[in-house]
């Protein structure tokens, strides 16, 4: 099933994947941000579990920014 994530502070605007019944994730697309670095997260995390993405990207922060891409895909993906 396709969602679609609206972020908050952060450089990229929106986030797109699939996540199957299983709970894993695919084809996660960044609209905004740093192209080079948020394809490569894209493609580290294909085939994921949500807990897994959610349990290495959490936290993970931008600058002195209180979140990141990374971290705005963790809550995305554990959101129903």
């Amino acid at each position: 099933m396709q969602h679609t994530y609206q972020t908050t502070g952060t450089c990229s605007k929106i986030i797109t994947f699939d996540k199957d019944e299983n709970g894993i994730i695919t084809d996660v697309k960044f609209y905004g941000g740093c192209p080079g670095n948020l394809a490569a997260i894209s493609k580290l995390v294909e085939g994921m579990s949500a807990e897994k993405i959610h349990k290495i990207l959490s936290g993970n922060l931008c600058g002195q920014k209180p979140t990141s891409c990374a971290d705005q895909l963790s809550k995305a993906v554990m959101e129903d």
